[in-house]
């Protein structure tokens, strides 16, 4: 099966610009293509991920990927899916960005050599003003830019002449990279065609008709309820451990919709069609196991995370699960009780009824307090507690760090204990 076909066959192309030239070309060669983003954050988002997860299989296939990290058109800011001009960065912090986002790319695509990363601000700050008019600009109709869609769907609130520029700057991008690298195809998301298509268009103004440039989109990723692909309730999902932990990251896979779970593994993971299929088998005859779903959520976290982050989140889950939290780490309480309860208390040693009242206001009242201990309704630190009389000391577990309470079967309470 070809690249070509097997991303077919995983629902991952919108567009092709002229699909049997790019297919006779993948077979015949092997392929520099480019998939390109903008330093706007120092993090990508699961969003972020999709065109390239489409690149790496290039890569895998054996073709030749390169990764553009825009220094120059993240100054500036694409307009593309925006209502409103992009408030602008300082080069300090684009250059932030870029560092981070760098590191990520080298995270997903190995150091072998395999793929390069280049950043556009290496030749686009080089144009001046002149050159950009004179070389550039003339090359490009208005009439044409203000039909492309990116631009189009602002006019009607505004577009400033910067971001206007956006589709001119990638287009000279596809160029450099096809006459500096020999690079023949872009790959990007669905709102990305029109810039696409005009970088493909200058190639040949600039190479000639017959120059062998095409361009690959993405079908925008929606879920079975409608809405797009990538956000949980808490907002996006981050490949920045320090934003969104492994365990969420892992969570956020497992929680997948059975509607939904067959097509996030075509498109987020590398396993083949027989075992996919044997996957879908089980979605339809044992939904209740979930077996897609920690599949999916394996792949993904070890393809962004590596295979510690896996048992690390499956650790968690687990512990939660069965109410045996005495076993985590420090780091690992950290992130599966991130979203819960929390309460800072000091490290003074107290009777269990005023310190779940007083200090923690975990209960309401000593009566309370008293009603569930005796009950066998609390739990500290994994273990029941149902003497009213003992002293709890907060720095007794987990480095001295946290107390886990649990009030009832699910109620869990993260006591921070301070410095």
């Amino acid at each position: 099966m070809s690249i070509i076909d097997e991303l077919k066959w995983r629902g991952a192309i919108n567009q092709q610009t002229d699909e049997s030239g790019l297919g006779d070309l993948v077979n015949e060669k092997a392929v520099g293509l480019y998939a390109g983003i903008d330093p706007t954050g120092d993090s990508m988002h699961i969003g972020h991920l999709i065109p390239f997860m489409i690149l790496k299989r290039f890569q895998l296939a054996g073709h030749r990927p390169y990764i553009v990290i825009g220094g120059a058109t993240g100054s500036i800011g694409d307009p593309s899916g925006k209502k409103a001009e992009r408030v602008l960065q300082t080069m300090d912090q684009v250059h932030h960005n870029e560092v981070c986002l760098t590191k990520q790319m080298e995270h997903l695509f190995g150091q072998d050599g395999s793929f390069k990363i280049v950043n556009n601000y290496q030749w686009l700050s080089k144009i001046s003003l002149l050159d950009f008019l004179r070389d550039y600009g003339k090359l490009f109709n208005v009439n044409n830019m203000l039909n492309k869609e990116v631009v189009a769907s602002r006019l009607e609130v505004g577009i400033s002449y910067t971001e206007f520029t956006y589709q001119i700057l990638q287009s000279i991008d596809f160029l450099h990279l096809y006459q500096a690298e020999d690079v023949q195809l872009q790959i990007g998301g669905a709102d990305q065609w029109g810039n696409i298509t005009a970088g493909i268009d200058l190639i040949h103004k600039q190479e000639g008709a017959d120059a062998k440039a095409y361009g690959l989109t993405i079908p925008l990723l929606l879920k079975a309820d409608g809405t797009k692909f990538g956000k949980s309730e808490g907002g996006n999902i981050w490949l920045d451990p320090e934003k969104t932990s492994p365990y969420e990251f892992y969570q956020f896979w497992i929680n997948t919709d059975d509607r939904d779970v067959i097509k996030f593994l075509k498109y987020f993971t590398f396993l083949d069609q027989d075992e996919i299929q044997e996957l879908a088998d089980a979605v339809a005859t044992h939904p209740e196991k979930r077996l897609a779903q920690t599949r999916l959520a394996e792949e993904v976290t070890e393809f962004v995370h590596g295979k510690e982050a896996v048992a690390e989140a499956q650790h968690i889950t687990k512990a939660l699960f069965s109410g045996d939290v005495a076993d985590l780490t420090a780091s690992e309480i950290e992130q599966g009780f991130k979203k819960m309860p929390s309460v800072t208390v000091n490290a003074d040693k107290k009777n269990i009824v005023e310190w779940l009242v007083d200090d923690t206001k975990i209960e309401s009242s000593r009566r309370q307090a008293r009603e569930d201990l005796t009950n066998g309704a609390i739990r500290i630190n994994g273990e029941k507690v149902t003497a009213t009389d003992i002293e709890i000391d907060p720095t007794s577990a987990f480095d001295g760090k946290f107390v886990i309470v649990r009030r009832g079967k699910k109620r869990y309470f993260l006591v921070r204990v301070a410095d």
